[in-house]
């Protein structure tokens, strides 16, 4: 029992050592590793249609997830591609790969493409993926998979939308879309300041100002500024959201400042690839 205990001690001393490394300076530190040591991965519910033996499994949301750093098949592993990381999403499973250390005030770059292949339940749907930013909480607290936290959208023809995920909000300037039959916000410099919260508020989503994302297989630039409550969006050199009074915003209780955390990449349903993934400390917010 003491070499168990004094065995976990030296596990989580390195594991500290590991997160604390990262800190932040005006120079880019890369994210992306061969072996990932700056990451743990948690995978959710196994959909019915896989071959996983073992495991109960679900519709790909509501069940027994298999937690973390549990990946039986491999959705997240790294490719060396002329001698650098290349981050490859297999999307068979809901899935999160979340950075080990908690950041802030930050300017996160990073290049994404698709892959081929998709999976249940989302064979019908558009490819999709995302970055959640000042992901918090236990893991699993949506769709029993990923963090609390706002997400950067990654899918199809909508790269750089906002979705609120479980009790945070922002502020976006938007606009009404027309030809609609339910509300649908999209972002607007000169239109008014719209509340976006998963819990409180109808509207949780927010639509990118323009589509500036490359044909399925070529490369993406994604950056993503945070400056205290403030971020910003940025797509292939464009910006596409601009938000501001990030907060947890629960469904009763206080909001409360929100301005740090992990960033999670998601497993969505679809074959994708990360690269070039790398972050620095802002002292500001750039004039974009």
């Amino acid at each position: 029992m003491k070499l168990s205990i004094r065995f976990f001690s030296i596990i989580l001393l390195f594991s500290c050592s590991m997160a604390s490394a990262q800190k932040l300076n005006n120079k880019w530190t890369p994210l992306l590793t061969a072996d990932l040591k700056y990451w743990d991965k948690f995978i959710g519910v196994p959909h019915t249609s896989l071959a996983l033996e073992g495991y109960p499994k679900g519709d790909g949301m509501n069940g027994t997830p298999l937690g973390l750093n549990n990946d039986p098949l491999k959705v997240f592993t790294v490719e060396m591609v002329d001698g650098q990381p290349v981050l490859h999403i297999s999307g068979q499973m809901y899935g999160g790969l979340s950075t080990k250390a908690e950041f802030e005030n930050y300017h996160l770059k990073l290049e994404f493409k698709w892959g081929e292949n998709k999976y249940q339940p989302r064979l019908k749907d558009k490819r999709d993926n995302g970055i959640i930013y000042h992901a918090t909480g236990p893991h699993g607290v949506f769709w029993n998979v990923w963090m609390r936290g706002h997400e950067f959208q990654v899918q199809e023809g909508d790269m750089g939308d906002y979705y609120s995920l479980s009790g945070v909000g922002m502020d976006i300037h938007a606009g009404l879309k027309p030809g609609t039959t339910r509300p649908e916000w999209i972002y607007d410099p000169a239109g008014p300041l719209v509340q976006f919260t998963s819990d409180r508020t109808p509207a949780s989503t927010c639509t990118h100002l323009g589509n500036y994302e490359k044909p399925n297989g070529e490369w993406n630039s994604l950056e993503l500024y945070c400056y205290g409550d403030k971020s910003i969006h940025v797509v292939n050199g464009h910006v596409v959201m601009v938000l501001q009074n990030s907060r947890l915003s629960p469904h009763e209780g206080a909001e409360t400042g929100f301005i740090k955390g992990k960033i999670q990449l998601q497993s969505e349903g679809a074959e994708a690839y990360y690269r070039n993934i790398s972050i620095k400390k802002l002292d500001k917010l750039p004039a974009l």
